[in-house]
């Protein structure tokens, strides 16, 4: 959580590999890189290309990203995030004057700001796996890279979900979430 949502995406990029190696350093099994339970970003970024970087650093193949926080009234169902009840793109978020969210699908922001030489797809884990249980995470995880998706978006409306989306991503060396999943 370095605060680096809305100064330039080099930058952001510069400053997190700099913190994830110092971790990676001091011993540290997995890297979370948090974001904002709105999902603060611009087109360009930072969280697309600061979510790149930090796969390339790790030889992460496979990631999450989920900023759902349902204790503060954030959550992410088929790929959309709502603030209390409105859809993320009807709220205050839209006319912030930093990072201005007119796309509640984050799905589709997040895809917008990839650029890597990789070209990584974004795919969604619905609410259908999420509720089920950590296995059915995993088996979508699973299916998921199959048809080539690098990093998921994870729907999850109440706490139970975050708990069973923790359990699932436990081995992942790479975790993007706001801080209710933490």
């Amino acid at each position: 959580a370095l605060k680096s949502r809305t100064i330039d995406p080099a930058d952001a990029v510069a400053q997190s590999l700099a913190a994830c190696r110092w971790l990676k350093a001091a011993g540290a099994t997995q890297i979370y890189f948090k974001v904002c339970s709105t999902f603060d970003s611009t087109p360009a970024g930072n969280i697309g290309p600061v979510l790149e970087a930090l796969m390339d650093e790790l030889g992460c193949a496979f990631t999450i990203a989920t900023p759902a926080f349902p204790d503060n009234g954030r959550a992410v169902f088929k790929g959309h995030l709502f603030v209390g009840e409105l859809l993320l793109s009807d709220s205050g978020m839209r006319h912030h004057p930093l990072t201005p969210m007119t796309d509640a699908n984050l799905v589709r922001v997040l895809q917008a700001q990839l650029h890597g030489a990789k070209a990584r797809r974004v795919g969604l884990v619905d609410f259908a796996a999420v509720s089920a249980s950590a296995d059915a995470i995993r088996a979508r995880f699973a299916a998921l890279r199959g048809d080539g998706i690098a990093i998921a978006v994870v729907d999850a409306v109440a706490n139970a979900d975050l708990l069973r989306i923790g359990e699932a991503v436990a081995d992942l060396p790479l975790v993007c979430a706001g801080s209710g999943l933490a």
